[in-house]
């Protein structure tokens, strides 16, 4: 009894202090424009009225983008307020609004720390908050934040101790001067990782270690030409990276391939574009309508690359969609948008293909 009675009066010790850092004084990763409506939104402001509700509704989400800093603090959180606090039936909460922890082991092994869980305390205030990791050794590390894939991001900071130092880190890791834009549908955009950095383009930014701009639109990849010509303004773009097939028609890739590659390549010569097949569902290895559909959406974008080939065959690039998801080892969530392990296989066949490209092309 007389021990119960010391611990039940005992005081818990109080919790030391957090320094919160407000994410745009440290570095921003991946972003393609500066002007856009909301810091961590992915198109630029002026484009509201000259594309589709959906669509812009959409661009609003942070996929793809990150924070960098490094810190000797020992302990590390971040405390962020969604746009929307939604929610999908076929998505984690992790990806779609949660946050990662990466620390750089080595001089380029990126390693995954931890996965905010995004729970929010206020619904008006859509608050989350979350503490990745405690007891570090107190030396300076280099991190990486990434942002929700699907909702969006009002305010962010990184939390840390009182006392600690804060810089914007290494400018080698994730070099800034290699930047690729990719542009497509849900897919690319992160439906349906289980959290932010198993989205294809995260992974591909951290193993090549280079910018990867993130411009997957749910529903929305469907080759406008405005999304083209703005594209085409990034002047420190060193590719553009076209996904856009699950999104489009057959006939959308018949006739709206051309000019909106050729946009780019008139814009910018001598930056490459690489086309990328849509993926070949698996259930279309059954319904009989879909396993004829998928490869002719495929043969249309095929035959306007060739033609654009055809016209200057230097800097423009084609991938099939063989093994391009691993849909033969469950790599889907619902026979279209990819679990980690799809996401894993989509850049495993991309990162080896972007590399020689970028090394071709960059002197």
């Amino acid at each position: 009894m007389a021990l119960a009675a010391v611990a039940a009066t005992a005081q818990e010790k109080p919790e030391e202090p957090w320094q919160y850092v407000d994410a745009q004084d440290l570095r921003i990763i991946n972003k393609g424009w500066d002007n856009t409506a909301r810091p961590y939104t992915r198109i630029p402001a002026y484009l509201e009225d000259s594309v589709r509700e959906t669509l812009w509704e959409r661009s609003q989400c942070s996929s793809g983008i990150g924070v960098r800093f490094a810190t000797d603090s020992k302990r590390i959180g971040v405390k962020y307020r969604l746009l929307w606090d939604t929610h999908l039936i076929h998505m984690a909460d992790t990806g779609l609004k949660g946050t990662d922890l990466y620390i750089l082991e080595g001089d380029s092994a990126w390693r995954h720390v931890n996965t905010n869980r995004p729970y929010v305390n206020n619904k008006e205030e859509k608050l989350c908050e979350f503490t990745y990791v405690s007891n570090l050794d107190g030396k300076m590390h280099e991190y990486l934040v990434d942002l929700p894939l699907y909702d969006g991001v009002e305010e962010l900071w990184i939390k840390i101790d009182s006392g600690a130092t804060i810089t914007t880190g290494r400018p080698d890791l994730i070099d800034p001067n290699t930047k690729i834009i990719a542009y497509g549908t849900s897919i690319l955009q992160g439906g349906c990782a289980s959290r932010p950095g198993m989205v294809a383009t995260n992974i591909l930014s951290r193993e090549l270690n280079c910018e990867v701009v993130n411009i997957g639109i749910s529903g929305e990849g469907k080759l406008d030409q405005c999304m083209a010509r703005a594209m085409a303004q990034i002047e420190d773009a060193d590719m553009f990276l076209l996904d856009p097939v699950p999104n489009c028609t057959e006939m959308m890739c018949d006739t709206l391939t051309y000019d909106f590659v050729k946009i780019l390549r008139d814009a910018r010569p001598d930056v490459p574009v690489v086309i990328v097949e849509g993926p070949m569902y698996p259930y279309s290895r059954y319904d009989s309508y879909f396993g004829n559909y998928l490869p002719r959406k495929n043969a249309a974008l095929r035959r306007n690359y060739e033609r654009l080939a055809a016209e200057r065959p230097e800097g423009i690039y084609y991938v099939t969609c063989d093994n391009l998801d691993g849909v033969e080892d469950d790599g889907t969530v619902d026979g279209i948008h990819l679990t980690d392990l799809g996401f894993r296989h989509y850049a495993d066949k991309l990162r080896p293909i972007l590399a020689e490209i970028l090394a071709r092309h960059k002197h």
